[in-house]
């Protein structure tokens, strides 16, 4: 593929645009205007007939226009009609048979006009020099003032592809140190145009991309933590056991309880991963759960767990909503299994006019992680840190809705609609 800049492409376009332009003052302009031009010469030819006659006959030297007068069989003729055409007045009178015309002899048109009166022939005639002196003439007059209007646009659009070429140049830059956390190069735009959009929407990508970056790193620290703290005390376990200095059964049940809960965390990666692959399908956007049913039955769950709390649900006639049954489930169970960490006496669970309030009576979140809660691996209430949040929220925002959490005067809403 041969090299072919933007600078030379603009301008090889203003240089076709040009040719075109100058092949329609050239040639199309002049005949399109033909028609005018020959109404003007019959205009100019009929004008001095009214002057000739036999005792008054015009007959100028180098005059652009030679006439014929026929009166009694006889034949008069001004001087210039030889310089005019090389033809006989005899020859001449053949070919103007109408009012006004024209003729060409030997490669020339000519272009008349004729009165007749009586016996009386009077004939204007004159060749193509009229013609051809108006194209010179338009050539001479528009030709210059469209050779420096080209100089001038050339110029411009130089200027403005250079100023083109820099951005695009500056564009490349950009992606160039995407992972450059260095680089701060920037670039003046004194107009906000779709390149300026663009070099916006580069620097948001950059700014997402590192982000993300620092959210890997930060993820691939907390699950390591996260999976280090129970993998470290089943080791203990293990090898105390091993060395006769830990009971076996309370070893083998606390390194129960840790495989539990390396088991639950497992499971949960597994299905963070798995919400991108159902994101694909779409299925679930078809499909409707009547949640209250799915609201019972995690309640009854988890008053085995907490039976100290006092639970009060409240709804409408309105508790289907978008989603699959499972999905559903591991939505309330994961808000439920965290309420029970936090509520002191009271959970309440309301579902009116299609949105789903959870409540719980439990200490208000800290504002500086109130916006963080729902993101995985990242330090939220207590300083802990998980995934349970983090698959309400994707879950959620996959049916097309949307959860808030925010801090009444006493306990924490979460707000599903």
């Amino acid at each position: 593929m041969k090299k072919f800049n933007l600078a030379k492409q603009l301008i090889c376009i203003i240089l076709l645009i040009f040719l075109i332009i100058f092949a329609s003052v050239g040639y199309i302009l002049p005949n399109v205007l033909l028609p005018i031009y020959e109404s003007n010469i019959y205009t100019i030819l009929r004008q001095p007939l009214d002057l000739v006659n036999s005792e008054n006959f015009i007959s100028p030297k180098e005059n652009k226009i030679a006439f014929i007068y026929v009166a009694d069989d006889k034949i008069l003729i001004s001087n210039n009609l030889k310089d005019i055409i090389n033809l006989s007045p005899k020859k001449i009178l053949n070919k103007t048979n109408e009012v006004q015309g024209n003729f060409q002899y030997r490669g020339k048109n000519y272009y008349y006009t004729l009165d007749k009166e009586n016996d009386v022939i009077k004939v204007a005639l004159t060749n193509d020099d009229y013609f051809n002196t108006i194209k010179n003439n338009i050539i001479n007059t528009i030709f210059p003032i469209l050779f420096y209007t080209f100089l001038i646009i050339i110029g411009l659009v130089l200027l403005w592809s250079q100023l083109l070429i820099s951005k695009i140049e500056n564009l490349k830059h950009k992606i160039d140190n995407l992972d450059n956390d260095n680089y701060k190069k920037k670039f003046n735009y004194y107009f906000e145009d779709e390149l300026y959009s663009l070099s916006n929407s580069i620097d948001d990508m950059r700014t997402t991309l590192k982000k993300q970056e620092e959210y890997k790193n930060q993820m691939y620290q907390n699950i390591s933590h996260d999976f280090k703290t129970p993998l470290t005390v089943i080791k203990s376990y293990i090898e105390g056991i091993e060395d006769g200095i830990q009971d076996t059964n309370e070893g083998i049940k606390i390194i129960n309880e840790q495989v539990n809960k390396l088991e639950i965390k497992v499971h949960s990666l597994l299905y963070l991963n798995k919400l991108n692959y159902i994101k694909e399908t779409k299925k679930y956007k078809k499909e409707k759960t009547d949640v209250l049913k799915v609201i019972e039955t995690s309640v009854t769950k988890f008053k085995a767990v907490r039976p100290d709390i006092k639970w009060d649900l409240k709804f409408d006639n309105k508790t289907e909503f978008r989603g699959t049954y499972d999905m559903w489930e591991a939505i309330i169970d994961n808000l439920l299994n965290n309420f029970m960490r936090y509520a002191k006496e009271n959970i309440k669970i309301t579902l009116k006019n299609g949105k789903i309030t959870l409540y719980n009576d439990g200490n208000n979140i800290d504002p500086n992680i109130l916006n963080d809660i729902f993101s995985p691996y990242k330090k939220g209430i207590n300083g802990q840190f998980g995934y349970g949040l983090s698959i309400v929220k994707k879950t959620i925002l996959l049916f097309g809705y949307e959860i808030i959490v925010h801090n009444e005067k006493k306990g924490v809403s979460f707000i599903i609609k």
